[in-house]
């Protein structure tokens, strides 16, 4: 089906194909865009109008709530190719499927929170992600701001120093602490939607890269019932989802950057050869060190997904020092790996690349995945796994 963007209303399911095609259509309504969405920092519409006509917003879901049973290697591949077309279309489409699958594999017998999911899938609902605020920072395990309970309903009113795409969400997904008396480590997992909230903007997004997301900060004021809570721990949601979710499909983002780059790179040699009668560039050889580390970062995710895949229903496995070690690890590894496969390709395309406009240039692609490292701080990473790290047993072949 052809998606006319001067008609958002003429929007229609998509029809029954596969769901690589239907990911590829949408990726390329985000590359037309990608440059303007960059230059105005504005958020990504046109992208997510086609995310939306083509339904990938509950894939994950199963199909009792209206979704496609799809698996983190299947939402892995779509945010890798929205990555090669739009880095804050597919970081957004990222983290909204983080926060689906926080909300699906935790919910228990929450009605409301069914309710919410079973809305996702039909009506394709974007959610958005609360999870720092204040003096915290990027410290996603601590909350300041509390639930209140009243009688069956909650509220909650809590500064968040970054809400990506919070003004254009149909709902917030947010930590809080449990209880007024309550640790701050002591959280809870708890969904709005947008008729349950208001936002008062603390702060703006003028930033080097990643432009689109409009990761502005808000003062969040909500009201709900407390079956809107997720019944489980944070503690829990978080070891057994939100991190291994987060570095996986945050990682496929990145490697999708790193891979529209390089692509940039071959049709950079390519055309000089043409043009320089079999001349290769002073930078081919950097071609060979980008698409290495671009191997080297694809094989880390594979490698990185299968495991996830078989363990992610097995809570003790998920909570072991080996797992969480593994999955945080893979984080740090491919944020400077994805970082290094840009650098490579910009060296290939020497001042083309450098340039900020033509069809060579791979300005936008460094300044978005130069964000990498810094979600969650790298040094911050691995600051808290040093001391754990040195409990680890050393492992005994190349195959352990």
């Amino acid at each position: 089906m052809a998606v006319s963007l001067k008609d958002p209303q003429s929007l229609e399911p998509a029809a029954p194909t596969d769901l690589k095609s239907r990911a590829q259509a949408a990726a390329d309504i985000a590359s037309r865009h990608a440059a303007a969405v960059d230059s105005a920092g504005r958020f990504p519409g046109e992208a997510f109008e086609a995310i939306k006509a083509q339904r990938l917003l509950g894939i994950m879901l199963p199909a009792a709530l209206g979704g496609e049973d799809a698996g983190i290697s299947d939402v892995s591949d779509v945010c890798y190719r929205l990555g090669q077309a739009c880095s804050s279309t597919a970081m957004t489409y990222a983290m909204h499927q983080i926060k689906t699958a926080c909300l699906m594999r935790h919910r228990g017998a929450s009605a409301a929170l069914e309710r919410l999911l079973r809305r996702l899938a039909s009506e394709q609902l974007l959610l958005a992600s609360s999870t720092t605020e204040g003096s915290s920072g990027g410290n996603i395990r601590s909350s300041e701001a509390a639930i209140e309970p009243h009688d069956g309903h909650i509220t909650l009113e809590r500064r968040a120093s970054v809400i990506s795409y919070g003004a254009y969400a149909d709902g917030i997904v947010t930590t809080a602490r449990r209880a007024a008396d309550a640790d701050p480590s002591d959280q809870v997992l708890v969904a709005f939607l947008k008729s349950d909230y208001t936002l008062t903007r603390l702060q703006g997004w003028n930033t080097l890269g990643m432009r689109g997301t409009c990761s502005e900060g808000y003062t969040l004021k909500a009201s709900g019932l407390a079956d809107q809570i997720v019944p489980e721990p944070y503690a829990s949601v978080h070891a057994q989802t939100m991190v291994p979710t987060s570095h996986l499909l945050w990682g496929s983002v990145w490697a999708g950057i790193a891979a529209g780059a390089v692509g940039r790179a071959q049709a950079f040699i390519r055309h000089s050869v043409r043009q320089n009668q079999g001349q290769m560039p002073p930078g081919a050889t950097q071609f060979s060190h980008a698409l290495a580390a671009l191997r080297t970062l694809r094989g880390l995710l594979s490698g990185a997904l299968q495991g996830y895949e078989r363990h992610m229903h097995d809570p003790r496995a998920l909570a072991s020092l080996e797992f969480q070690s593994m999955i945080t690890l893979t984080k740090v590894q491919a944020s400077e790996l994805a970082v290094a496969t840009v650098m490579a390709a910009l060296r290939t395309c020497g001042l083309s690349g450098y340039r900020s406009d033509g069809e060579f240039s791979v300005e936008r692609q460094l300044r978005d995945v130069l964000s990498s490292p810094l979600m969650i701080n790298n040094e911050r990473i691995l600051s808290n796994l040093t001391a754990t790290a040195l409990m680890s047993a050393l492992p005994t072949s190349v195959r352990d």
